[in-house]
Formats: structure tokens, sequence, C-alpha cells
């Protein structure tokens, strides 16, 4: 039963129905099946309200919408336009500078929004213009755009980290309960944010250092010519003053969460203000506007906690089904231990990524195997990260590759699709010897929160 509940959510998944009410309506009817059957147990339903009140009293979930509001807000104030053009400008006369210079603005962007749908399709309506214009190949362009748009998975202050860290520490406290461990330790947002510090910048090192390359070796993919109009040069002061505003931002959360300073949600605040700042300087800041980065805050805040609330419901049939025991049974059985067992998840939540967003498998897989994984003896936080790296590299990876859609979606119908997915690959080999760093290397991960905690 737990088997065909699974199956059964997939293929709700696959018809296109909502997320949130496939894993909720499925899981019920299954219930009810299972209680008709008598292979389930109506009693783990009486959980359910007790989950729901777990979800609204949890402090740590609450840096979800303003950290979200803080993403859009900087969107609408346009500083990613403003800054791209200021590098573009300065750069102009450096083979391959137009790339270097989105690898660097969506890595701000990334860190600042921590939506990859949103830094992906903004950084394509903004750059792939610029870049097409200035003859850069449509497929270096695309490649670049997409994978400078999903840094926003690893770099802190990422909402995605702020939700694996929660997801984390509930895996993290029942894997020590399994070992007899009843006084737990947690895994704290600040631990995560530094241990993906090291791994997300090691990513943009890479990304620049194959562009910078790929200018040289093979120059035409990446002229250096301006078109007649935008020669206009910048000053050194102009683009201090425009990157000052986003990068004291991010210290500002980053510092004061690392520091212990205030709690993800406090700092995820300071953001927030931060970023009404910087779009009433811009001049973007209207009450229009603010309508807007509201609205569009409360549909991505109800979209996440709908999702947090079926896969709530989800979870709890699916172990009423001995789902749970039947997954660490497997996982535990496997030949080469906890070697095996890793690359086995990796690979399912890889594939995954193809057909789910990192929310859905956030709050549906990790559940489920993270427990079993921690038992084993694996670090949470370089659990955590390698799971972020890994479906950063599957929203990356054609034919279904989200990131891919999203720029799909942004392009002019001259770029054809193939261009795209040519474009990515050599940014997914850049995200595969990432990960096989971080397995090589797990201290690459752990070093900073040793130092920091």
């Amino acid at each position: 039963m737990a088997l065909a509940l699974f199956v059964g959510i997939s293929a709700a998944l696959m018809a296109g129905f909502p997320v949130a009410f496939t894993l909720a309506g499925v899981a019920l009817v299954f219930a009810g099946i299972g209680a008709l059957t008598g292979t389930f147990d109506p009693v783990f339903l009486e959980a359910f309200p007790n989950r729901v009140y777990g979800i609204m009293t949890n402090e740590t979930l609450i840096a979800v919408p303003v950290f979200v509001f803080m993403g859009v807000m900087l969107e609408r104030s346009r500083l990613a336009d403003q800054l791209l053009r200021s590098l573009v400008q300065l750069m102009h006369g450096m083979r391959g500078g137009l790339g270097l210079a989105v690898v660097v603005v969506g890595a701000m962007m990334a860190a600042s929004t921590g939506i990859v749908g949103a830094t992906v399709v903004t950084m394509g309506l903004i750059a792939l213009p610029t870049m097409l214009r200035r003859g850069y190949d449509p497929a270096v362009a695309t490649g670049t755009i997409c994978a400078a748009g999903t840094l926003g998975q690893i770099i802190p202050p990422s909402i995605v980290l702020v939700m694996l860290a929660d997801v984390l520490s509930n895996a993290y406290q029942q894997a020590q309960m399994r070992v007899g461990n009843y006084a737990p330790e947690t895994v704290s947002v600040g631990e995560l944010f530094a241990g993906a510090l090291v791994p997300g910048l090691l990513l943009v090192a890479f990304y620049l250092a194959y562009l910078f390359v790929l200018a040289r070796v093979r120059p035409a993919l990446m002229p250096t010519g301006v078109p007649e109009g935008e020669e206009s040069p910048v000053s050194v002061g102009r683009l201090l003053l425009l990157i000052s505003g986003p990068l004291l931002l991010i210290v500002a959360v980053l510092g004061s969460i690392l520091k212990g300073v205030a709690t993800p949600t406090e700092a995820a605040a300071v953001g927030a203000v931060g970023a009404i700042l910087l779009a009433l300087v811009s001049g973007h800041l209207t009450l229009e506007a603010l309508k807007d980065v509201v609205f569009r805050t409360t549909r991505v805040t109800a979209m996440v906690f709908m999702i947090l609330i079926g896969a709530s419901l989800f979870s709890l049939v699916f172990r009423g089904f001995g789902g749970d025991e039947v997954i660490a049974g497997f996982l535990t059985t496997l030949p080469g231990g906890a070697v095996t067992a890793m690359v086995l998840v990796m690979l399912v939540m890889f594939l995954l990524g193809f057909v789910l967003d990192f929310i859905e498998i956030i709050f549906v897989v990790v559940p489920i195997v993270g427990p079993v994984l921690m038992a084993m003896g694996l670090d949470p936080l370089w659990l955590g990260i390698m799971i972020a790296v890994n479906l950063q590299t599957s929203f990356l990876t054609p034919p279904f590759g989200f990131a891919l859609f999203y720029l799909r979606g942004a392009c002019p119908e001259s770029v054809p699709t193939l261009a795209i997915y040519r474009g990515v690959i050599p940014f997914i080999a850049i995200q595969l010897l990432t990960l096989v760093l971080l397995a090589l290397w797990p201290a690459l991960v752990t070093w900073l929160p040793n130092i920091v905690y």
C-alpha cells in the first residue's frame, strides 16, 4: 500500500494536478481504502491537527515569506538591470566580460532573492538580448544565464536552505532517537548557511573560470564588439554605489545570522526593510509596486505552506502504511552501506527534480530518507548541502530541467531550444565536479560551521 500510494501520487502529479492538493487528496483516498481493508489505522490521522499547528507556530518558517518579500522587492527595484548595465560598460573591452558580469550579477541576485524561477527569468529578460546583440553564441548566453540563475539554490541567504534546515533538523532528531539518543541535537539555519557558503562560492569561481578560459580558447563564441550607442563609460564610483546596496544587504542578513546576533526570521525582517529602502532610493517604490510585491509574496507563501501541509498529511499516511520502515529496511540492507544508500538517494532525487520543484522534494522526500541516512552516520549539514547542489544540477539538466523551462519562456523565438540544452552541458559538468569534490572532502561543507559554531 505504501508503494501504491507513492505511485498514485506520482501519477496524479504527472497528470498536472496541483501539488499540495494532490499530496493531501491522494493520501486521504489511500487512508480511506486502508481503513476499509484493515491495512491502515485511522489513529495516525489524529496527529494531523498537531502537525498543522506545529507549522503555524514554527518560528523558523516565518522567515520564508519575509525572504520572499525581500527577493521580490529587490526584483522590482531593478537593481539587477542597473548593476548589469554598469558592469558591462566597465568591462566592455574585455573578452568574455559580459558573460562574467552575468555570473556575478546572477550570483548577487540569487543570494538576494533565493528563488530560481524569478532569477532565471529576470536575468533572461535583462541580459539575454544584450548578449545576443553583441554576437554571443546563443548556447553560451543561455547556458550562462541558466547556471547563474540556479545559484539561488545554494548561495545563502536562500529560502531553499531555510526550508531544508527545518526539515533536516526534524529528520536529524528522529535519526538520533533511532540510535538511542533521547536528548537530540538540532540543525540550525545558521549552520546550514555557513555550510553552503564555501560550496556556493566554489561554484561561482568554477563558472567564472570556465567562461574566462572559453573566451580565450574559442573567442568567436564571445566577441568583444560593442554595438553603436552602448559605448558610454561608467564611473567606478557609480558601480561601487550600485554594488554596495545589495552587498550590504546580503552581509547584514547573513552576518547577523552567522554571528548569532539575530534569528533567521529577524535577519529576514532586516533584509526586507533594506530591500524597501533600496527600492525607495532607486525610485521604483510606488504604491502600485508595493501592492504587486505583497500580492506576489502572498501567492508564493501560500503555495509553500499548502505544499507543506499536504506533505505532512502524506507522510502521516505513508508512515501509517509502514512505508518509512520499508525504506529504512531497504537502504540499510544495500551492499556498500551508507555510500550505496547515499548514491541511490541522490540519483532518485536527481530524477525527481525533473518533475517536482525543490519545495515538494524537500517536504516529501527528505523526511522519508533523511532519518535513515543520518542514522547510518552521515553528517546532516553535509547531507543537506549535497541535496541542495544535486537538485540545482537536476534543474539544469535537459530535457526536463525547471531552469530550462523558465528561460525558454523568456527567450526570443530566434533562440532554439536545442541551443539552451547545449549551453547548459558544461555547467552541468561543473556541478557534477563540485558534487564529487564535496563527496571526497566533506570539510568543504563542515569547516566553516565548525569554526563559527
